[in-house]
């Protein structure tokens, strides 16, 4: 779940679809999905809801944009109202959905994407979509079961798809955080910098990215919370 940064005005009416799939791909991690009759651009969001009586929450695409399905990533919030009951929700029930916008898009450019937890869901988004040539991956989790749709990153990422782990340890992750390792590299690149997950790694990476010399334009960033 994330919170959109830019125009706060956009107000979608909500359309009632049904759900064709939920798997907990990791504990208390789920993945919905539904059949499209929208387009959309990889990095878009979508506002999400069960009634019309408890305000929407905003989530990241996690699909291609080319795909019949919409695939939504979420973890499970225990205070929440939302993340609870979409993740007991079973195949032929309903979801109230907004159409998609939001400005953090997935472009042709060279780039790094940097994530964490929940937070590769635009990222697998645009590399679904095409638009992995030219990029660096880096996703930072605590431990090596939150490495979410990692066979297929690799497959599409190769080298470029680094795995940052803080809690666990294995032959091929970085052990430490995502800022471990940016601080490990002397001279990073002159290209664009996506930044999507929590707030206080978005923070933190911003300034250690502007540190190094990265321009703040070059840097993007979407707020998961």
């Amino acid at each position: 779940m994330m919170q959109k940064k830019g125009n706060q005005n956009n107000e979608y009416s909500l359309r009632s679809y049904e759900l064709t799939n939920n798997e907990e791909i990791s504990p208390g991690v789920h993945v919905i999905s539904f059949m499209r009759d929208f387009d959309f651009r990889a990095g878009q969001v979508i506002k999400i809801a069960t009634d019309m009586n408890h305000a929407p929450r905003i989530y990241s695409i996690c699909s291609g944009n080319t795909e019949n399905e919409v695939r939504i990533l979420f973890n499970i919030k225990e205070d929440g109202f939302l993340t609870p009951k979409l993740a007991g929700m079973i195949p032929g029930e309903k979801i109230l959905v907004s159409n998609p916008y939001g400005s953090f898009l997935g472009t042709n450019e060279a780039a790094w994407w940097i994530a964490t937890g929940t937070g590769i869901a635009p990222f697998y988004s645009m590399i679904k979509s095409g638009l992995a040539n030219k990029k660096k991956l880096i996703h930072g989790v605590r431990k090596l079961n939150q490495f979410y749709f990692e066979d297929e990153l690799e497959e599409a990422m190769n080298s470029n798809y680094v795995r940052c782990c803080s809690g666990e340890t294995s032959c091929d992750t970085f052990p430490g955080r995502v800022s471990d390792y940016l601080n490990g590299i002397q001279n990073l690149p002159n290209v664009k910098y996506y930044l999507c997950g929590q707030a206080l790694m978005v923070v933190e990476v911003r300034d250690l990215l502007i540190q190094k010399g990265i321009k703040f334009e070059n840097i993007m960033a979407e707020i998961y919370f």
